[in-house]
């Protein structure tokens, strides 16, 4: 029988990566000035949209930018204050009340929409979409008026994890919002989304990091990894191609003994040492090994970006070997979540079709 959730125990959220703090806590913002200009501009205007779609590839500040905003708006609610006026940034005092209600998600005016935890499956997981549910309950915000007549802000953590039912449910509010609400909508893939909400969004775009604040960025953590040593964290940096999510997945994977493992079978491609792939997918396999198994997903996605690049000039015909292995790969890896299918047959698969890729982008 699977034991119950105790009272005081908090579920994981899915808008937070494992070693660094939630957007909503993180008080600085690196690299994308403009960006965030163009938000504060907008809002001095007086012609701010009433919604923005936040797009670009992962770990580039999308969702702390989203969350800056906010704080903003609920400190300043006065567009014309002398305060706005002044303001060279969206930054927010940390004594102040909204930033205390923003940190505790106690803000009454703002909503957040992202993948809700889920305490059916054993062990308990994150729902893989975000449901149509999620969207009403998130727009009851919207039925009433603002505190003080200040504004009504939600956030979309991320648009990517929207299903056909739950895009629309947000699209219906979009369509027609009320007076003084926003909508901040952060996106990995903006091409990927309903063209009727890209449509009614103003589209902000950030840019991929420089080394320099992916190394600022994680050294300004309040967690362990601000302890690890600058040229770990920069090494880190280095290949994380600008962004802060892959540096730290860098990070945990650094030293494990079953990312060590992984990398030398990776180096032997196309050659396969079964024996130490099937014990590397016992290891994989077992309950308490979700750490490792997810440093082995990005291990391997990791590798074949860096044989598609390290190949660009090899032409399509070499690479499609790759691309197919990286499709299949993440759709059976969805498919073990959301089935909690065995992972060691996706690991020994994984291994197959790596072979195979590799084998065939040398001919």
């Amino acid at each position: 029988m699977k034991a119950p959730r105790k009272r005081d125990e908090v579920a994981p959220e899915s808008d937070v990566q494992p070693d660094a703090p939630p957007p909503r806590r993180t008080r600085h913002f690196f690299g994308n000035p403009a960006a965030e200009r163009a938000l504060l501009d907008a809002y001095r205007s007086g012609r701010m949209p009433h919604a923005w779609l936040i797009g670009g590839r992962q770990g580039i500040g999308k969702a702390t930018l989203a969350w800056r905003m906010a704080r903003f708006l609920l400190a300043h609610p006065d567009a014309d204050a002398p305060e706005v006026e002044r303001a060279v940034d969206l930054s927010v005092d940390p004594d102040h009340r909204a930033a205390h209600l923003i940190e505790s998600l106690a803000a009454p005016d703002l909503a957040l929409l992202r993948r809700e935890w889920n305490t059916e499956p054993d062990p308990p997981r994150h729902f893989t979409e975000i449901r149509v549910q999620d969207v009403r309950r998130m727009l009851n915000l919207f039925r009433h008026n603002a505190a003080g007549g200040g504004w009504r802000i939600a956030i979309v953590d991320c648009a990517d994890d929207l299903n056909r039912a739950s895009a629309n449910a947000l699209l219906k509010m979009i369509e027609e919002p009320p007076e003084k609400s926003i909508f901040l909508i952060v996106a990995h893939q903006p091409g990927r989304l309903l063209p009727t909400i890209r449509s009614r969004c103003r589209r902000l775009m950030l840019e991929p990091l420089k080394e320099r604040d992916i190394v600022a960025a994680i050294s300004a953590f309040d967690t362990p990894l601000a302890d690890t040593p600058p040229e770990t964290i920069a090494a880190a940096a280095r290949r994380a191609d600008g962004s802060v999510t892959n540096a730290l997945r860098i990070l945990a994977r650094h030293g494990a003994a079953s990312t060590r493992k992984l990398e030398e079978l990776l180096k032997q491609l196309p050659s396969v040492d079964w024996s130490v792939v099937q014990t590397l997918s016992e290891d994989l396999g077992r309950n308490k090994a979700e750490a490792d198994y997810n440093a082995f997903l990005d291990t391997v996605f990791q590798w074949l970006d860096t044989q598609v690049r390290a190949q660009a000039d090899a032409g399509p015909r070499r690479l499609a070997p790759y691309a197919q292995v990286w499709e299949k790969t993440a759709d059976a890896a969805r498919a073990v979540e959301i089935y909690n299918l065995d992972r060691r047959a996706l690991v020994l698969s994984i291994f197959e079709d790596l072979g195979a890729a590799a084998a065939a982008a040398r001919r």
